[in-house]
């Protein structure tokens, strides 16, 4: 039986700040701009994460990064 990653929101976000960082997406654009940058296979994973956590496609990259979590709190 073959395992499937699983993404948890922090782990979502540190993706989508390494895309920040390198100046591929910016915090304005929508979510769904991110499915570009996410291979087709892991983009279902990611989608379902988000919805976890009330995210909308089209609500900004930005809002997504507005709800940073750290692991050392």
């Amino acid at each position: 039986m073959l395992q499937t990653a699983q993404y948890s929101l922090c782990m979502i976000q540190d993706e989508v700040r390494q895309l920040i960082d390198r100046g591929v997406v910016s915090r304005h654009q929508p979510i769904y701009t991110l499915c570009k940058h996410i291979p087709a296979r892991e983009w279902v994973r990611f989608e379902t994460e988000l919805e976890r956590f009330d995210f909308l496609l089209r609500d900004r990259i930005g809002d997504l990064m507005a709800q940073e979590c750290w692991d050392n709190d």
